[in-house]
């Protein structure tokens, strides 16, 4: 399907790999792994087209096509969300569109025996056939089974992109491309911005997907459940392995063993031969033998070992005062913004040493739970820190506290007490800031790298109630595990919010699912807690239009499926005017509710000025009291009468 023929890449003096060569067969599910700054990222863009080697080449028929999620995107922000993921069935329109004018040209002929007719007829039946094997039949229902599986409500359907964060921007990127079905699909961590349910959901997306896929991710258990052959780029080569992800790590173990066994083998046979020459060099009998020594030791090719550090650094949380026997005790917590209720009667309690997992679609409150705990944000109920507790927090925006003006080994430098100043290389190193990158400022770091440096403060920190959100993020695998390893030594409590499964197998006893703004309790690990909740009902059940409403569906010359057609297409239509109302309806009572605000605001400030004032108070406050009072109530009025508008259309089954 897509060769690669003895590719070079070049930046300055050390190239990023050499001679690469492989091929990429069809429905073949590559990973492509590495160090940070191997050269994966820029591997995938050649492969795309949109970088070219510093020499070699890439071979391809002219059928294939290539789609690619990066890293980093910036989507234009003019239309919906439904808009927006339409666009990836822009041939499939335009083929409808090509069908309707052969269609609407057949209706106007009455020549029914002129070759110009059979050749319209010809032209019709090859168009018909080619929207068939495209799917357009089934377009809407994929669209919309694509949205919800990657964490879309139906009701975001009509939400304008430029709303969205960034990581539901990029849910709304890949899922245009996996509609678009390319030949080959090439995803640069693709799960970073999605939660457990919508990475099971993309799984068994890929996994039944027909093209090529070649995939980077620092995900484990992704990786091994998607792809079956692996291709490491290390010591600039491309290393093929015909296995998954776990087999290739037990596979490269051994070949790294082997060839260090070559290398010492290779060193004492160096280290002879140099010790032959010095010997005898200037022996005349010897010379002979000192000139072959000496040609032998120059057509000795040097073994390489493969790029890998097997000194795992262990670190360890420094020591803490013991906290309470219950650091912490929730009893019906309930929290909303404005009409949305994100948390309603949250009761749970957690004994000291205990490591628990949050997990639950984004937006079902996790990161909402945990403000509430750190004091971020108000709450109703009864929320207690328990007794000595000293709490550790990593935030999603933790990178933003960081002081812009040290540097990376000055942030951690000031952090680090006793002992552990010695090992500050070897942590800053297993966090991927080694060598000059400990010199780097702040102000200059990536997003990821920023986060990465607040977690190592944090690694630094004299805690005993550690609560992470999202810390595995911007890490390697090789951080995780050196960040997995302290916290499963950490003797204190532990929440951590993540959907990375590998990172939680093992780590946590309790599992903590948010959803519907509930929070229910399961005892175990994280697989136990998937393995009883089938993957069906991770999702919310929805129906979707019957295919033949689609706003895609084939073209019929036969009246009755036309009828059918538009009676369906009228039915959407319906669906997509009853939820603009809706949301026209809410506005409207949100409008209202806030200059109720504003007046009331308005009138405890006359009222203060009438009851402060010490001699009788100016007339026209009276007058600015009394029209104040009548507004209110006419505002109110027409409040009360939004609502029940609201309330009856509710009532009515509209959504």
């Amino acid at each position: 399907m897509l060769s690669v023929e003895n590719i070079t890449v070049e930046f300055g003096a050390t190239p990023l790999f050499c001679d690469a060569t492989f091929v990429i067969g069809d429905k073949e599910r590559i990973a492509l792994v590495g160090k940070n700054g191997a050269g994966k990222s820029t591997m995938l863009k050649i492969l795309a087209g949109m970088q070219n080697p510093s020499s070699g080449r890439i071979v391809s028929s002219s059928e294939t096509t290539v789609g690619y999620l990066p890293q980093v995107m910036h989507p234009a922000d003019t239309c919906s969300v439904r808009e927006e993921v339409e666009k990836a069935f822009t041939v499939v329109v335009d083929l409808r569109s090509s069908i309707e004018r052969v269609n609407r040209r057949l209706s106007e002929r009455t020549d029914y025996e002129s070759e110009d007719y059979m050749a319209l007829v010809d032209q019709f039946t090859h168009l018909n056939e080619r929207f068939q094997i495209m799917g357009g039949m089934n377009c809407e229902a994929e669209l919309e089974q694509t949205l919800i599986g990657l964490g879309f409500r139906r009701e975001d359907f009509g939400r304008p992109t430029s709303e969205l964060s960034g990581g539901w921007r990029m849910r709304v990127e890949l899922a245009k491309l996996l509609l678009c079905k390319p030949s080959i699909l090439l995803l640069d961590e693709p799960t970073n911005h999605l939660d457990i349910e919508s990475i099971r959901w993309l799984e068994d997306f890929l996994c039944s997907n027909q093209g090529a896929l070649v995939l980077v991710s620092h995900d484990r258990a992704f990786l091994n459940n998607v792809t079956q052959r692996t291709l490491e780029i290390t010591c600039g080569k491309v290393v093929d392995y015909k296995v998954k992800y776990d087999d290739y790590v037990r596979i490269r173990s051994e070949r790294r063993e082997q060839q260090l066994r070559a290398y010492q083998n290779q060193q004492k046979e160096i280290n002879d031969i140099k010790d032959f020459i010095e010997r005898f060099r200037y022996k005349p009998t010897k010379a002979v033998q000192v000139q072959s020594r000496i040609k032998q030791l120059e057509r000795i090719v040097p073994v390489q070992i493969d790029d890998i550090d097997n000194a795992m650094l262990h670190l360890k949380f420094p020591e803490a005062m013991r906290s309470g026997d219950f650091p912490l005790i929730c009893n019906g917590v309930y929290k909303a913004f404005g009409s949305h209720v994100v948390l309603s009667g949250v009761t749970l309690s957690m004994r000291r040493g205990d490591k628990v997992a949050f997990v639950g679609r984004n937006g079902a409150g996790k990161s909402t739970f945990v403000k509430c705990i750190m004091g971020e944000i108000p709450c109703e109920g009864e929320l207690k820190i328990g007794h000595n507790v000293q709490l550790g927090y990593f935030a999603q925006n933790q990178a933003q506290l960081l002081d812009e003006e040290l540097t990376v080994f000055e942030t951690i430098d000031h952090e680090a007490k006793g002992d552990v100043r010695l090992r500050l290389r070897d942590i800053l190193g297993a966090f991927m800031f080694g060598g000059d990158a400990s010199d780097k400022k702040v102000k200059v770091l990536s997003g990821g790298e920023r986060s990465r440096l607040a977690m190592i403060k944090l690694l630094l920190q004299s805690v005993n109630f550690l609560i992470l959100d999202e810390p595995t993020n911007h890490l390697d695998m090789r951080s995780k595990d050196v960040l997995k390893e302290a916290i499963r030594d950490f003797t204190g409590t532990v929440i951590v919010v993540s959907h990375d499964r590998d990172f939680l197998d093992g780590l946590v006893g309790k599992v903590y699912e948010f959803a519907d703004g509930c929070v229910h309790e399961h005892l175990g690990g994280i697989y136990d807690f998937l393995n009883g909740k089938p993957k069906t009902s991770l999702f919310e059940q929805q129906t979707f239009p019957n295919l033949s409403s689609s706003f895609l569906n084939s073209p019929s010359t036969d009246a009755n499926q036309s009828k059918s057609i538009n009676k369906s297409r009228l039915a959407y239509e319906q669906q997509k005017e009853s939820i603009r109302h809706r949301r026209r309806l809410e506005k409207k009572v949100a409008d209202i509710e806030n200059e109720v605000s504003q007046l009331e605001a308005a009138l405890r400030i006359v009222e203060h000025q009438m009851s402060t004032s010490e001699c009788p108070p100016d007339p026209s406050l009276y007058s600015r009291y009394d029209l104040l009072k009548k507004q209110l109530d006419d505002v109110e009025e027409l409040w009360e009468k939004s609502m029940e508008e609201l309330e009856r259309f509710l009532s009515e089954g509209n959504f």
